[in-house]
């Protein structure tokens, strides 16, 4: 049983021990005396609120309605402590411990689906590749019905997740429904370490790519390269899509390798804190994976922290075209300091800045081009003839592929794809077009010049402003 002077002494000694894990003690080493605990105590908390809080503790301890422990309380009190910091710092018990590593590394042992909610059934989004679920034949539209028996309608999709989630090798029932079946089958699944990719990339059209990253996580910059080197292979890049809107951020270290893979030269980001250890610069190093090709950002209110220090540093080495809608304003670095092999605390511990000095904080980005999520819809008129689909007309002068009505509709409704899946990435498709043509098109050039300057005006392109275009 703690008296109040007991546990005042104990908090006294919690803090003090504290301090070397956050960097904070100036020695660098800690005397663990008792003497020298208790007078550093004394001198350096305030008394009279921790009798005040010891007051409290015993008062909650005695009489409230059900009896609580008192390593029970002394969490919540931690937990108490830290959120009344501000919304990021918090404290992590073991399973809230378990998920950051997980998200950070982006492994975990499990089924590996994505999966959401749909008429109240946990609803499976996709099969990641190279998983149980996939090499069990799992389908994107498959409703989880049961889980080793146990019905999964109501479930949230947290707890789905917790119960998909377990030691490598152990197996699970599924109880799958599945459109075109008459009856719900079973799937015994086991369960595997599954890595989650937090870079995709794809080719929106020849020369054009696409990445979208997702979050930040330890090898995000490696993610970033080997989707760079994919698309690489497809042909020379005229322009490239970076996409990270909903993206709630992650590693400030990947975030800087991810800007470093698109800059030659120059500072990336700086952080700033009470702490000396807290003031930190990250620079790039020469090279860049798309060779001065175009860049578009896409963002909105969704892309906080890292994926913020992405957008602000290409911003402001006009490396890049930043568009969509502002951004969430996450500008605070939190630091994971643990405090036992399964517990930890999140501690914001400074503020970032971008290259050119700005505080995101509560701020955000403001896109260089305002463009909001909409659906589009087309206006089409009449069918139209062509001069190629008149009966004895004429073959083009040079010998080209003529276009007719039908080609003209087949054409429309590729580029339609894009245009009404996602209207946000369509028009950052025609910047990238916009920028080639700007710069690449310079009238009097001849051919000869074209050439001898061709890589000096591949920096050029990227580089343009907004206003000029």
């Amino acid at each position: 049983m703690f008296t109040p002077k007991m546990l005042a002494r104990l908090i006294g000694v919690a803090a003090l021990t504290a301090l070397p894990l956050m960097g904070l003690s100036q020695a660098g080493q800690l005397d663990t005396s008792d003497d020298r605990v208790s007078l550093e105590a004394e001198s350096r908390l305030p008394l009279e609120d921790l009798r005040s809080f010891a007051k409290v503790f015993e008062q909650i301890r005695r009489g409230y309605v059900e009896e609580v422990d008192d390593s029970t309380l002394l969490e919540f009190a931690i937990k108490g402590m830290l959120q009344g910091l501000d919304p990021h710092s918090s404290y992590l018990d073991s399973r809230s411990f378990t998920d950051l590593q997980a998200n950070t590394t982006g492994e975990f042992a499990g089924l590996g689906i994505e999966v959401g909610i749909e008429d109240d059934y946990i609803t499976i989004i996709t099969p990641m590749d190279d998983t149980p679920a996939e090499r069990a034949g799992l389908r994107a539209g498959d409703v989880i019905l049961r889980m080793s028996g146990k019905s999964m309608r109501g479930v949230s999709l947290d707890d789905a997740v917790e119960k998909m989630r377990g030691p490598v090798g152990s197996p699970v029932t599924l109880t799958i429904g599945r459109k075109g079946h008459k009856e719900p089958f079973d799937v015994t699944l086991k369960r595997d370490k599954v890595r989650v990719y937090s870079v995709r990339g794809e080719m929106l059209e020849d020369g054009y790519g696409y990445l979208r990253i997702s979050q930040f996580q330890l090898d995000t910059g490696g993610d970033l390269v080997r989707a760079m080197n994919k698309l690489k292979k497809q042909g020379e890049l005229k322009g490239l899509v970076i996409d990270l809107r909903n993206n709630p951020g992650g590693v400030l270290q990947s975030s800087v390798e991810v800007v470093d893979a698109f800059l030659e030269e120059g500072l990336v980001v700086y952080t700033e804190g009470r702490n000396e250890s807290s003031n930190l610069r990250y620079s790039a190093s020469p090279g860049d994976l798309s060779k001065g090709a175009p860049l578009v950002v896409l963002i909105n209110d969704g892309s906080a922290s890292a994926a913020e220090i992405v957008a602000g540093a290409l911003q402001d080495h006009r490396r890049a075209v930043v568009m969509g809608t502002d951004s969430f304003g996450k500008g605070s670095v939190q630091t994971v300091i643990p405090i036992n092999d399964d517990r930890a605390i999140k501690l914001t511990t400074a503020l970032y800045f971008t290259p050119k000095g700005r505080s995101i904080q509560a701020q955000g980005i403001k896109p260089d081009i305002t463009v909001e999520r909409v659906q589009v819809t087309r206006m089409d008129g009449r069918a139209r003839t062509t001069e190629a689909d008149l009966a004895g007309h004429l073959g083009n002068g040079n010998g080209g592929k003529e276009s007719g009505s039908e080609d003209r509709k087949r054409a429309k409704a590729d580029q339609d794809d894009w245009y009404s899946r996602d209207n946000q990435v369509f028009e950052a498709l025609n910047v990238l077009k916009g920028l080639n043509l700007y710069v690449r098109r310079v009238p009097g050039e001849s051919g000869e010049k074209r050439t001898a300057e061709a890589e000096e005006r591949k920096d050029k392109v990227a580089r343009v402003r907004p206003e000029d275009l």
